[in-house]
């Protein structure tokens, strides 16, 4: 059976790379978290209006914390927490679908370079489908793998359930689900999808 926290060898990274940067997804290695964390504040422009979706990868980075917290940035998070739920709920879903920036993590990445992202809402798909104007992805190197059906493998057999688990600690509920996933094959607007790959675990 695939190991999916493995982390990938030296020439799936290389390969995978290149074949993200023909599908018009631009990427590049870093050898560790701190790495990341430090280019992703290279990338993103102080000021810049950025959507940090919910991530293990950014949590356990410290990057949720301080794109919304230290004041550099314009935070859709820090705006969505003074909406109403119930009374506001469409401008929610205006303001987290179409952010200047958004940044996150994903779930697979296939050395053909199509990229897998599940979700239980589904509230992170529009901004990384269409609506976003720049997406930067964060992605531990033990989430590459060889192709499809082993991406699809691991959403279900290993994200699930560490998800399932987090999601009873984080918010009391009975776990998750599978609702929506969105295969990215290929990123028609230049310069839009950026990747940086860890070559660490880092997230699941």
């Amino acid at each position: 059976m695939t190991t999916f926290d493995q982390i990938a060898s030296a020439g799936q990274v290389k390969d995978t790379i290149a074949a993200l940067k023909a599908n018009g997804i631009g990427a590049e290695l870093v050898p560790a978290g701190p790495d990341a964390s430090r280019r992703a504040l290279e990338i993103i422009p102080a000021g810049a209006e950025i959507m940090t979706m919910t991530s293990v990868t950014l949590g356990t980075l410290g990057l949720a914390k301080e794109l919304n917290e230290s004041g550099k940035y314009d935070s859709v998070r820090a705006k969505l927490a003074v909406l109403d739920r119930d009374t506001q709920k469409m401008e929610q879903k205006r303001l987290g679908s179409a952010p200047a920036w958004t940044i996150g993590s994903v779930h697979a990445v296939t050395a053909d370079g199509e990229v897998l992202i599940a979700s239980n809402t589904g509230s992170q798909l529009p901004a990384y489908a269409y609506g976003a104007g720049n997406i930067l992805w964060i992605v531990g190197a033990q989430k590459l793998v060889p192709a499809l059906a082993e991406g699809l493998e691991r959403v279900r057999s290993y994200v699930l359930p560490l998800e399932a688990e987090r999601a009873r600690k984080a918010y009391g509920v009975s776990g998750s689900n599978i609702s929506k996933l969105l295969i990215i094959s290929r990123e028609v607007e230049p310069g839009r999808i950026k990747m940086i790959i860890v070559g660490e675990p880092l997230g699941f």
